[in-house]
């Protein structure tokens, strides 16, 4: 066997005409298709790259006044398309006015229930019960750092005070997360906002006057859910919307027409593969099989020295893997020149991070396996007709 490998490879060296028509074919039909997946790679990357950087992306909001129960947002928990799930208060009583503790300017600020495991907080961040996260234009403002003091005032017209909620500061968040001037904090934060503004007494915050909190129900207006990702959204927005039958808010049409061009991308590259794997193979197994041809009598002349068609089939495919490998070396390398010079020609400023024109290092492994595997595929014709060479033909051909 070593023996058949070492002479199929020196003839392969011996013949470049034969090899370089194999490689300039293979070239021919592998680097138009990188350069496809490439860009495919790139460009959507890049657009679910933005729709992720955005978590208000995988946000469902319910609308209208609807009534909700903690049981329901378990139930919501429950589901597997879901990921954070929390209750929402009326927004009437969103804002608020904050400051940091001891300071004296204020802001509005818009209060958003949240909690631990939002993805608007950055990784590792928990929101205690006392605890909550302020946006980038609020911290701004107030030059508010993590580990701050800040407290969360309201007032209403017919109560005599104001309720003073102090609160610990645990992160600021990402300009890309929230907004304008807004604070992320628990619902039971938002549910004693409501409270007041209801005439409920809270004595622990100084507000004796009012109906007791033993006679509040635990109902919220309706739901702030984010799905697990963003395949899930619009299956986990219908199933909101038939559970609870109400309307909901999401970016799912925008969600959908991406994932849309995604699947219409793969078919399409899919197609243009498949017509061009039938040409490539028809070159290449009507290439192998004329070289067998033209080498019968090499191969006779090797089957008479004892060398049996068990081991010819070998000459074939050694010859047809060794073009394989030569023809991807020059496929990628050319594939990185038509790469760099896409991004010069496209500045479209769609994928800063990733580039337009993306094959990664795993891709590229099994990309060069699978074009392995069906060079090695279209040798089989010729190693069949190599491995019936019947050592006759020599002597009929009158070979010493």
């Amino acid at each position: 066997m070593r023996l058949v490998v070492g002479l199929a490879l020196r003839d392969l060296v011996h013949q470049k005409v034969h090899l370089i028509c194999n490689v300039a074919i293979l070239a021919g039909v592998l680097v138009p298709l990188l350069v496809l997946f490439g860009v495919k790679n790139g460009v959507y990357e890049a657009l679910i790259g933005r729709l992720l950087s955005n978590p208000a992306t995988l946000q469902i909001d319910t609308s209208g006044n609807e009534v909700f129960v903690a049981d329901d947002a378990e139930t919501v928990r429950g589901w597997p398309e879901a990921g954070f799930v929390t209750l929402k208060t009326r927004s009437l009583f969103d804002f608020v006015n904050v400051r940091v503790e001891g300071g004296r300017e204020k802001r509005d600020a818009l209060l958003i229930p949240s909690g631990t495991g939002d993805p608007n907080l950055p990784d590792g961040v928990t929101l205690g019960p006392g605890d909550v996260a302020v946006s980038a234009g609020l911290a701004a403002q107030l030059s508010i750092q993590p580990g701050a003091r800040l407290q969360v005032i309201t007032q209403a017209e017919d109560r005599p005070r104001q309720l003073v909620l102090t609160l610990d500061v645990t992160s600021v968040l990402p300009a890309a997360s929230a907004s304008g001037r807004s604070v992320l904090a628990n619902v039971e934060v938002l549910d004693l906002v409501e409270a007041f503004y209801d005439a409920y007494a809270l004595p622990e915050y100084g507000i004796v006057d009012g109906r007791p909190m033993s006679q509040r129900t635990g109902e919220y207006e309706g739901l702030r859910v984010f799905a697990r990702e963003l395949e899930s959204l619009a299956a986990l927005q219908s199933r909101i919307e038939q559970e609870f039958a109400v309307r909901t808010e999401a970016r799912t049409a925008e969600v959908e027409t991406i994932l849309n061009l995604g699947r219409n991308l793969n078919l399409a590259l899919l197609f243009t593969a498949g017509v061009a794997s039938v040409g490539l193979a028809a070159a290449l197994v009507f290439g192998f099989w004329g070289e067998v041809a033209r080498k019968r009598q090499v191969l006779a002349a090797l089957a008479l020295l004892g060398i049996g068609g068990r081991f010819l089939w070998l000459f074939p495919v050694v010859q047809a893997l060794a073009s394989g490998c030569c023809g991807l070396l020059v496929s990628f390398g050319l594939f990185l020149v038509a790469g760099a010079a896409a991004e010069r020609l496209f500045n479209s400023g769609l994928t800063e991070a990733g580039g337009l024109v993306s094959v990664s290092m795993g891709q590229g492994l099994v990309i060069g396996l699978l074009v392995l595997a069906f060079v090695a595929g279209a040798s089989l014709f010729a190693a069949w007709h190599a491995g019936r060479t019947d050592p006759a033909d020599v002597l009929r051909s009158g070979v010493t």
